[in-house]
């Protein structure tokens, strides 16, 4: 089996969606025209800089005041393609660390994506995959979301499998949208029935932006149907979590884990703790919406602030 070549004592994982990493150029195959130096947004060559700077600082900061780095895995959503990711693994507070990546193009709409971001010390990819959520729209059409990626390799000399999801937004609603978010829970089910079926009591970690709270019924029915322990129930609250729309809170961004975390054979990796990361300096300082987290745009109105989400993770440890 393949190792890492570092050992640690705890490592964070961590999810983050990232808010509309579009670089500034246009892309024919998809709708990414509001992001570009001559729309209503005015998405020029600076403001991409500053974001790329800012998203960088944030991840290189983590789960570091508990284990001395910065993530081992980080699944990301939202974004348009590989450029942005290699730009932001280029950035100031993450060149020196060994990053690569995992992504793969979805016929998402948008042009928004999925990825994973690994340090490659610690974390060897032995494969990668992505499973297609077949959705319609009310005339019978293809509707087109986000992939679901699934990448299986070793942590620090353990195998684990990262299913990362970014699920169908709340645009048109909630409860009208609720029956697509309900599919892609369906398919990331098939996702971990399969690696049940091609490995013994595999460790799976599912994170991602669920558009859904721990509480809500396609979420609820993923952890069910799988046992997973879903630490972020716990986290949720009225006064916490990780977006706010509409001064209420939720707690789309997600990480959960299979029980076999808790398992205390020597050597392996066991779940320690999970935390949203919402540290002040990523937050609105002042106004109606202080304690928010501080986004790139609101509406077409630019903020220069890092997302509309703030960073969810979970530590292991040895």
């Amino acid at each position: 089996m393949t190792t890492g070549t570092s050992n640690f004592e705890s490592l964070t994982i961590a999810f983050y969606n990232i808010e509309n990493l579009f670089d500034i150029y246009d892309d024919k195959r998809t709708n990414d025209n509001d992001f570009l130096p001559t729309s209503d947004k005015r998405w020029t060559q600076k403001r991409y800089d500053r974001k790329i700077y800012k998203l960088g600082a944030v991840i290189s900061k983590i789960g570091f005041n508990v284990t001395g780095q910065p993530p081992a895995i980080i699944g990301l959503a939202e974004v348009e393609n590989k450029k942005v990711i290699q730009d932001l693994l280029e950035s100031e507070d993450l060149k020196e660390y060994h990053y690569k990546y995992v992504h793969f193009d979805s016929n998402d709409e948008r042009g928004i994506d999925v990825a994973l971001l690994y340090n490659d010390d610690l974390f060897k990819v032995l494969s990668s995959e992505i499973f297609t959520v077949l959705l319609e729209d009310d005339d019978g059409n293809r509707d087109f979301t986000r992939d679901i990626l699934l990448v299986s390799g070793s942590l620090n000399g353990e195998d684990i499998h990262v299913v990362v999801n970014h699920w169908p937004s709340r645009r048109e609603g909630e409860k009208e949208s609720a029956p697509k978010r309900f599919e892609s829970a369906k398919k990331a089910n098939e996702v971990l029935v399969k690696l049940h079926d091609n490995h013994s009591d595999p460790k799976v970690i599912v994170m991602g932006d669920f558009n859904d709270n721990p509480n809500d019924e396609s979420v609820k029915f993923l952890t069910n149907e799988q046992s997973l322990f879903n630490p972020m129930e716990t986290l949720f609250s009225y006064e916490e979590g990780s977006l706010n729309h509409k001064f209420k809170w939720n707690l789309f961004d997600q990480i959960m884990i299979t029980t076999n975390f808790f398992e205390t054979k020597k050597d392996a990796c066991k779940f320690d703790e999970a935390h949203i990361f919402g540290d002040k300096f990523l937050t609105q300082y002042n106004g109606k919406f202080e304690g928010h987290p501080y986004r790139t745009y609101v509406g077409k109105k630019y903020k220069g602030g890092f997302s509309d989400h703030f960073p969810v993770f979970i530590i292991l440890k040895w």
